[in-house]
């Protein structure tokens, strides 16, 4: 199987399932770490300290819903998962994280300059929120990780099945997964790239 984005001989582009989950953990994070910094400068209407509190208990609780969010639907996919045809095209990590990013960029900026406007009611609280959900966006990409190594198969699933902002893994119109070999592709279990071609 040929790496890429496009099709060819009658097979399918694939995308990568836990690096399309991954794709929003990096920005996320960093948004809300420099959201956080920046926000905890203004003393805020209720005061800094309750506003660290507050987002410290909103960090944990975005990491844990977005972690678990959909779980059942997550494994019985990728219980149900099809092996990929030989001709199916599997799309590079880099092209997936690319088109989810550009897809959700001003997503981004909007969650960005709201966290950012929110520290003067509640202190660096918006900048956690977003961190948090980066945060959980890692665990759920580790935890696909985890099953894909029990299994010993990464799990794919259409290009053309993704939203149109390169996202939606998990979504209504995604019928089923395909299953690869633990080596295929250039992306390790839990959509990291391998460390034989970069440190994570």
């Amino acid at each position: 199987m040929a790496r890429g984005a496009r099709e060819g001989r009658g097979g399918q582009g694939l995308a990568r399932v836990a690096v399309v989950v991954r794709a929003g953990a990096a920005p996320l994070w960093w948004c809300g770490v420099f959201a956080a910094g920046v926000g905890v400068l203004p003393p805020g209407f209720t005061g800094r300290r309750i506003g660290v509190m507050a987002g410290a208990a909103l960090f944990i609780v975005a990491a844990a819903v977005v972690a678990l969010t959909r779980r059942r639907r997550y494994t019985a996919l990728v219980h149900g998962a099809a092996r990929a045809g030989k001709h199916d095209v599997l799309q590079d990590r880099a092209v997936t994280v690319r088109n989810w990013r550009r897809g959700h960029r001003w997503w981004l900026l909007s969650a960005f300059a709201v966290a950012l406007g929110s520290a003067f009611v509640l202190p660096a609280a918006g900048g956690m929120l977003l961190a948090g959900t980066g945060t959980g966006l890692r665990l759920k990409a580790a935890w696909l990780g985890r099953r894909e190594k029990t299994g010993e198969q990464l799990v794919w699933l259409r290009v053309d099945w993704l939203d149109r902002r390169g996202g939606g893994p998990a979504r209504k119109t995604v019928k089923a997964y395909r299953g690869t070999g633990i080596a295929a592709g250039d992306a390790a279990p839990g959509g990291a790239r391998r460390r034989t071609a970069a440190l994570v």
